[in-house]
């Protein structure tokens, strides 16, 4: 299965390109190009603006990149694990296969970015906006996603046990195949969602309230006392309305139309 971000990378240049005021890694402003397998661990980052960069198989553990904005670039393999990227914006990036092992990426704008079969392992996530992204086969056991929007994200068959999702926004994400051992849901909108085959087994906070807002199915685990509800044939979630200008913008609002 194709793991593709929302945004295609484009790269012109043979080698990365940097515009700074000063040879101080931590007044760089801007990469493009590439910089396969660059070593970038330790470095200090913030606000740093990659477009269109192909940094795949980079390692950049420890790095400070909060603040950061990466548009439409490949970052797939690189190693961001114990990396501070809270407040950054990831619009149409890939992160597929990546390692955020102990990563800080709380209140990130990832909307359509792609951390397909990375290591989410204790990684933060906390209040991301991340619509429409995906998150298909990742281990994110033990993580953060508290007050996270996954508004149409893919989430299935993936790892995330004992992670919290408390007061997520899951609407219309799809969860399907994936364990949720010992998760926290508590407050989670599961409207539309979609359970089909989750393991669900042990998760806490659940509330009957919430599983009949979600489509489940014949194979999907939920812990004793709760009873899973099919949706109605041809009954889908319809964005009517989404927009938030890039920097310093209110939430988008949304209306959805169906019923489970």
């Amino acid at each position: 299965m194709l793991c593709l971000a929302s945004f295609a990378a484009t790269v012109a240049a043979s080698q990365a390109w940097a515009l700074d005021g000063g040879e101080d890694t931590a007044r760089l402003l801007s990469f493009g190009g590439v910089c396969l397998n660059c070593e970038l661990s330790g470095r200090k980052l913030p606000d740093a603006k990659f477009m269109g960069a192909n940094f795949s198989g980079a390692s950049m553990v420890g790095s400070d990149l909060h603040g950061a904005y990466f548009f439409g670039s490949d970052f797939a393999g690189t190693d961001f694990s114990h990396a501070d990227l809270h407040g950054a914006v990831l619009f149409g990036s890939d992160f597929a296969n990546g390692n955020f092992t102990d990563a800080n990426l709380s209140g990130v704008r990832g909307h359509g970015s792609a951390f397909c079969s990375a290591n989410l392992t204790r990684a933060n996530f906390a209040g991301a906006n991340l619509i429409g992204a995906n998150f298909v086969k990742v281990n994110a056991r033990d993580g953060d996603f508290g007050t996270a929007v996954f508004f149409g994200a893919s989430l299935s068959q993936g790892h995330f046990e004992h992670a919290s999702f408390k007061g997520a926004n899951l609407v219309g994400a799809d969860l399907a195949g994936s364990i949720f051992t010992g998760a926290d849901f508590t407050g989670a909108n599961f409207a539309h969602t979609d359970l089909s085959g989750a393991d669900l087994i042990g998760a806490r906070g659940l509330t009957q309230a919430q599983i009949d807002l979600a489509c489940s199915s014949a194979t999907t685990k939920l812990p004793q006392g709760l009873t899973p509800k099919t949706c109605k044939t041809g009954v889908g979630v319809i964005m009517l309305h989404a927009g938030a200008p890039i920097h310093g913008a209110p939430p988008p609002h949304f209306l959805l139309g169906g019923e489970p």
